[in-house]
C-alpha cells in the first residue's frame, strides 16, 4: 500500500513539474520537491522500490531545474 501511495505522490509531483518547467514558474519546483519527498518517505516504508525510485527521479529532475535556474527562475 505504501508503494502505491509513493507512486501516486510521485505522479502528482511529476505532473506539477511539467508546469514548473514554464519560465518564471521555477519556484514551484520547491513545492514539488516537498511533495515528492513525502512520496519517497512512503516509498522507504514499503517493501518494494519502484515508488521510492520514481519519487527520487522526480526530485532529481526538479533539483536540476532549480540548479539551472539559479534556485528561483
Amino acid at each position: 500500500m505504501a508503494n502505491i501511495l509513493a507512486f501516486l505522490f510521485g505522479l502528482i509531483a511529476l505532473l506539477l513539474a511539467i508546469i514548473g518547467f514554464i519560465p518564471l514558474l521555477g519556484w514551484l519546483n520547491w513545492l514539488i520537491i516537498l511533495i515528492a519527498g513525502v512520496g519517497a518517505a512512503f516509498g522507504f516504508a514499503s517493501e518494494k522500490d519502484s515508488g521510492r525510485n520514481f519519487c527520487l527521479v522526480v526530485i532529481a529532475i526538479c533539483a536540476l531545474r532549480l540548479w539551472i535556474g539559479g534556485g528561483i527562475i
